[in-house]
């Protein structure tokens, strides 16, 4: 392997770090800031971010801050920042410090003071509605609002008394003073602060006056003294309000935002506000759904923290929007899965053979590999007995065209175990099939059958031995790549994202399993345990991904 493969691709933000680095801005320092809102689980696209983040501030030997932006407390809650922290650790990271936007309520406050003081910012009457039809268009410039002109002294004694819980939820807000004809929207006095008269997760009742986004997050920022904050294209018409604010304020740091295209993944929901739909209206069981693009939904799945970091690798970092095909993140994992993952035997469909020749008691152990390529895993063992359990569609009385598995007067191998010859087709009153009488060769077990040819090689489980397991097979939530286009997205939702087998049979080996276990099923797929309804008493699998790309077909 050269010594160039295992280093990061380059992109756009590396190389302005990189030249930020060698004019010796902001000392050489690289800090970045992961600053996620509590309001839901992360997803997908949070984890492009927070590779970013991290990964950006580990490479130039610079730190990297958690932050909440916790300024809007009806959607948030310390459930959400306990799942965030959990996922961020989970995919290998670690922040310098945890931070929230409502450490520093009381700076914010005092910023806000010192705009209006300034002349830079000033208390509005006007409603939500009207603040968007005074505000103008693409086209047409805005309108100033009556209580544009203020005086100073006013405005602080409305703020104040703002601050201190006299007026309703929606009877004041205070906005910038900028420029309400400028070409850029974001620029027409946008709103710093409203009230809301609601209880916060962590500042209790102390706060009824809490602070918009674009104002709260650019001075968080230089509060941190974070160099470059890192955010996706929709923030870039923001840009001159976040610099606005910074400049105006003569803030110590002023940090620099850079944007790059957010994760567009086909068949995936990325909304928050639809994911949280999909929960509350019980489309998924919950969050961590395995259907769901949700970080604590991928890792119940079976996805592993270092098949997403390899993906958000993979794609790349750019300023224009794509979208990526499902297929690339689901070979990541197969990827990781083939290589890694332990081997196992899972019968979904069984379908009883007895072995007429094998005696009666007789159980042998066989001693089986755990992985083909990699004897460093080790072996498992693995019983023999008379009567064995098949797939149900490796059997065929009337097989089709090149089919290679057993048949009628045909043999097939066991896999790592010995070749088989159905003799008789055993059936019910209804004409469905109950057993097949076989026979076995005592003279294959490890090696070819002397003057014939076995093409077929079949999967397996010991009827007495093996374990009862349900198996669960999730596909893409969703049938169509872009689901947010739809009317109603609910719609789209794939009817057969979810197949749940109750009566397969998993080899004996699987009885000591843990949650979240991963596994080869030979043949069937990749597979981990359950983390939420798996036990000892009931085996539960789900299904990670299959051993190929099968969507198209």
């Amino acid at each position: 392997m050269s010594s160039t493969e295992n280093q990061p691709s380059s992109n756009f933000i590396r190389h302005l770090i990189t030249k930020d680095i060698s004019n010796n801005k902001n000392d050489g320092k690289v800090i970045t800031r992961f600053p996620p809102e509590p309001n839901g689980y992360l997803h997908i696209g949070h984890a492009k971010s927070i590779c970013l983040n991290f990964g950006m501030a580990a490479e130039y030997n610079g730190t990297c801050n958690l932050r909440f932006d916790d300024t809007n407390p009806e959607k948030e809650s310390i459930e959400f920042m306990q799942s965030i922290e959990r996922d961020v650790q989970w995919l290998g990271f670690e922040w310098a410090n945890k931070n929230h936007a409502s450490d520093y309520f009381e700076q914010l406050y005092n910023y806000a003071v010192l705009l209006i003081k300034g002349g830079n910012a000033y208390v509005d009457s006007l409603n939500a509605e009207q603040i968007r039809e005074y505000r103008g268009s693409l086209t047409e410039p805005g309108k100033e609002s009556p209580d544009r002109s203020r005086t100073i002294e006013d405005n602080l004694a409305l703020f104040a008394n703002m601050r201190a819980g006299e007026y309703a939820d929606g009877q004041f807000v205070l906005r910038a003073k900028i420029d309400m004809a400028s070409p850029n929207i974001s620029l027409r006095d946008p709103t710093l602060y409203r009230i809301r008269h609601i209880h916060h997760q962590r500042t209790g009742d102390n706060w009824c006056l809490y602070p918009m986004y674009d104002f709260t997050h650019c001075l968080s920022d230089a509060i941190e003294g974070i160099t470059h904050s890192l955010c996706t294209l929709e923030f870039e018409a923001h840009r001159p309000l976040y610099d606005w604010v910074l400049d105006t304020l003569q803030t110590p740091s002023h940090p620099q935002q850079i944007e790059f295209a957010r994760l567009q993944l086909e068949y995936t929901i990325v909304s928050k506000r639809k994911l949280a739909q999909l929960v509350n209206e019980n489309h998924v069981t919950g969050w961590d759904d395995p259907r769901m693009p949700t970080i604590a939904g991928m890792r119940r799945a079976g996805y592993t923290a270092t098949s997403i970091r390899d993906f958000c690798e993979r794609i790349g970092i750019t300023k224009k929007d794509s979208w990526i095909e499902m297929a690339v993140l689901e070979n990541c994992i197969r990827e990781d899965l083939n290589n890694n993952a332990p081997r196992a035997m899972a019968v979904l469909d069984p379908i009883r053979i007895v072995l007429e020749n094998y005696p009666d008691n007789q159980v042998e152990t066989l001693e089986v590999s755990n992985h083909p390529q990699k004897p460093e895993l080790g072996t498992r063992s693995i019983p023999f007995s008379k009567v064995v359990l098949i797939e149900r569609d490796d059997f065929a009385e009337i097989p089709p065209p090149k089919f290679k598995r057993l048949i009628t007067g045909g043999e097939v191998r066991l896999r790592s175990s010995y070749v088989i010859k159905c003799n008789e087709v055993i059936k019910g009153d209804a004409g469905n099939i109950i057993e097949l009488r076989c026979s076995y060769d005592p003279d294959t077990l490890g090696k070819k059958p002397e003057g014939r040819k076995v093409k077929g090689v079949i999967h397996w489980v010991s009827e007495q031995q093996s374990l009862p397991a349900e198996l669960r097979l999730y596909d893409r939530l969703f049938n169509v790549a872009n689901p947010a286009s739809e009317e109603n997205f609910i719609d789209a939702i794939n009817p057969n994202s979810l197949e749940t087998l109750k009566n397969c049979r998993v080899e004996a080996s699987l009885a000591e399993v843990n949650s979240g276990d991963q596994f080869q099923f030979e043949r069937v797929g990749y597979f981990c345990v359950d983390s939420v309804d798996s036990s000892a008493e009931k085996l539960v699998f789900n299904r990670t991904v299959t051993l190929r790309d099968t969507w198209a077909k």
